[in-house]
């Protein structure tokens, strides 16, 4: 015991703690998170994203991945704050996203292009970053790159406080080949800041030490179904999808600790 608390003193004076990460907090200091504005999430966050910190929302399709993300980007402008959404394939939508109380003046807005392809014509000779690909087929590849390059001048720049990757529509055996220095470099370039980024994808993808994964559509030891639907109107000629009702599990890098919360979301977008 000695030793380790000699070993820990050690990596607090290099400012290298956050290593030590094995439990979540039960709370945090109100300028050390970016609340997400959804209060049993929030809770289960211990207040919100870490800010300086690499977390990710993940899960299947349908499962409140786009709703979350909003919600937090609205929060966010709610606060005065500035925020950037990186939009990989284009599928933002500013009118919907008005009207789900986004202040779209503190939202930068970085457009991709709007793209579908299968995962199988990822080029296998493509590397994030590294190695481009050329010729017919290869357009895909060349939009992931500018999405990640963009989330690094973002980020870089210190302007955003929070900042949302778009990636749900990335084919799964792309975001496989995205190498590990892709999420040490963003941060790097938050660490200590008040920046707090937000990675949406399908299947999990990074999160620094202090950052968190928030699955969405995960089984729920309370719970017998992770996803339930929601319908509004009595009448079979009335009734409408209003939102889906879903598990959530929460954890963190070098912990064994889930937490689960229940997260209900209207229905305003795919994803």
């Amino acid at each position: 015991m000695a030793a380790r608390a000699t070993v820990e003193a050690l990596l607090r004076e290099r400012k290298l703690d956050r290593t030590l990460t094995s439990a979540l907090p039960d709370c945090r200091g109100e300028d050390a998170v970016s609340p997400l504005g959804v209060e049993a999430l929030d809770r289960g966050l211990a207040g919100g994203l870490p800010r300086g910190h690499v977390s990710e929302v993940v899960g299947p399709a349908s499962s409140g991945r786009t709703s979350l993300a909003w919600a937090a980007i609205a929060a966010a402008t709610r606060r005065g704050e500035y925020v950037a959404l990186i939009d990989t394939f284009d599928r933002f939508d500013p009118p919907t996203a008005a009207a789900c109380g986004i202040d779209l003046a503190r939202l930068l807005w970085v457009r991709g292009q709007a793209v579908s392809k299968t995962s199988g014509a990822v080029d296998p000779a493509w590397l994030p970053g590294v190695r481009a690909v050329g010729g017919p087929g290869t357009f895909v590849e060349r939009v992931i790159d500018r999405a990640l390059k963009s989330l690094n001048l973002v980020v870089q720049s210190g302007v955003c406080t929070l900042v949302v990757i778009d990636l749900i529509d990335v084919p799964a055996n792309a975001l496989r080949r995205l190498p590990a220095a892709t999420w040490f470099r963003i941060e790097r370039a938050i660490e200590g800041s008040d920046t707090a980024v937000m990675i949406l994808a399908a299947i999990p993808v990074a999160r620094s030490a202090g950052g968190r994964s928030i699955g969405l559509g995960s089984e729920s030891p309370t719970s017998s179904a992770s996803r339930q639907v929601l319908w509004k109107g009595e009448h079979d000629r009335t009734r409408r999808l209003s939102g889906v009702r879903t598990s959530v599990a929460i954890s963190a890098a070098r912990s064994s600790q889930v937490r689960h919360v229940g997260f209900e979301t209207a229905l305003i977008n795919a994803g």
